[in-house]
């Protein structure tokens, strides 16, 4: 199989050159050039079992196939219940949390960061046999969540250097020292500006031909192929899984920014996996919301919420999703509902969700709880599970006071809150960057 880029301007492309790239040369995204459907869907007891399986015809002509399963293992060794939450009258067994936070960061970005390390460092090795592996870099703009799960994916990692660009002052403050906590081979930068300006930085850096000429780079953003295919997996396997046992469709509400995460739900659709309707929740950055009610796509500038990971105004995976509904608006407007929630909302969310839905949600959870809320107030009785995008005690200081009492890290997270922390100021200039970034290997105290 040959990956294609979103803006058709390259020929198709080897998967393990997909995956170095990270973005196509012609500033597109890389997307299958079709997506294969199962032949059959059995449950597997291991989430690593299903991830290979999804993943097996994508890596079918890869240098990679015979080390996936390998992969798969060290990427999914944790896993991702679906948990049953106490519904307000609609039915047991009907309202599930779907926990994608027990990885090493506490995000649903670890499963995708570690099976894409994995496979970085499977290509390199097969380089290095040849004397042709220098080291990599790896670029990550993050609203919150992203550069943690990456920077632990490549932490130590030989021939791997990561460069971790965000929002200074616009992430939580556990979420900037899980940024900054690794040294070594990782360093993270606070850039002045918006998630959308560290975005536009890292494509710019990845689209420069000349710079990558003399740096190696790839990309870990969920612009990524090696994100988005290993994120499917999930979806998947709790999908079959629930038709097993129920006999029925897994409906699913995805609380998104970027679509990254929104988009892998789609792939396993796709795939034939028995995943039912998709809705997708945001917060007050409305460019999604507004399209998906009508109007032209037109991002704005971002605005900061309380669900800070999600605070992006021009979501790069749009390009994907309209690629796939061949630049249909009015299909694409039909396969997929957004909703909105503001920061008024979030609040009574979370604060209301212990007795109403017996968890405490992160403010990105709260949002789809708040769209599930709405649906069995207009009386759906389909099961949904909402996904639980990050573990609230990354957010602490917004949730601690809304349930009055304290949450617990879960112990990695403890643990990397344990360490000291820094992150070095970097204007929200491309110039700035590239030279930081023609500097490499990057040294601490170079900004």
């Amino acid at each position: 199989m040959k990956f294609v880029s979103t803006r058709g301007q390259i020929p198709p492309t080897a998967i393990d050159d997909a995956l170095s790239a990270g973005l196509a040369p012609d500033g597109g995204l890389y997307v299958p050039e079709r997506i294969p459907m199962l032949a059959s869907w059995q449950p597997t007891a291991r989430l690593a079992d299903t991830a290979q399986a999804v993943l097996a015809p994508y890596f079918a002509e890869s240098s990679l196939r015979d080390r996936l399963a390998a992969i798969c293992d060290q990427a999914y060794s944790f896993d991702a219940p679906l948990r049953p939450m106490r519904g307000d009258g609609a039915g047991p067994d009907r309202d599930f949390l779907f926990e994608l936070f027990h990885g090493p960061t506490a995000a649903f970005k670890d499963y995708a960061a570690r099976f894409l390390a994995g496979a970085l460092a499977g290509l390199r090795a097969a380089d290095a046999a040849t004397g042709t592996a220098p080291t990599n870099t790896i670029l990550v703009a993050t609203s919150g969540d992203t550069g943690a799960a990456v920077a632990a994916a490549f932490h130590r990692r030989p021939g791997f250097q990561v460069v971790i660009l965000y929002p200074d002052g616009k992430v939580s403050p556990r979420q900037a020292h899980g940024l900054g906590c690794w040294g070594e081979n990782v360093r993270a930068f606070r850039i002045d500006g918006s998630f959308d300006d560290c975005q536009r930085l890292a494509k710019q850096a990845l689209a420069d031909g000349d710079l990558r000429r003399l740096v190696p780079l790839s990309s870990a953003n969920s612009i990524s192929l090696g994100r988005l295919l290993p994120q499917a997996a999930y979806y998947a396997h709790a999908a079959t899984r629930f038709a097993a046992e129920h006999g029925d469709a897994l409906n699913v509400i995805v609380p998104t920014g970027n679509l990254g995460n929104a988009c892998a739900a789609l792939v396993a659709r796709r795939m034939g996996a028995p995943v039912g309707e998709i809705r997708l929740a945001t917060n007050a950055n409305d460019t999604l919301p507004r399209y998906f009610a009508g109007e032209d796509y037109a991002p704005r500038p971002t605005r900061a919420t309380l669900a800070n990971a999600m605070d992006v105004g021009a979501p790069s995976n749009f390009e994907r999703l309209r690629h796939w509904h061949d630049g249909d608006d009015a299909r694409l407007r039909g396969a997929i509902q957004v909703q909105g929630v503001d920061d008024a909302t979030i609040r009574a969310t979370i604060a209301a969700a212990p007795r109403r839905h017996g968890v405490v949600p992160c403010p990105h959870t709260a949002t789809g709880l708040f769209l599930l809320e709405r649906l069995r107030e207009q009386g759906d009785e389909r099961p949904w599970a909402v996904a639980a995008t990050a573990h609230p005690a990354k957010f602490e200081s917004i949730v601690e006071p809304l349930v009055g009492h304290p949450v617990e890290p879960p112990p990695a997270l403890a643990a990397s809150l344990a360490q000291p922390a820094r992150a070095d100021a970097l204007p929200a200039d491309y110039a700035a960057l590239r030279a930081l970034l023609a500097a490499a290997p990057i040294e601490r105290g170079s900004y």
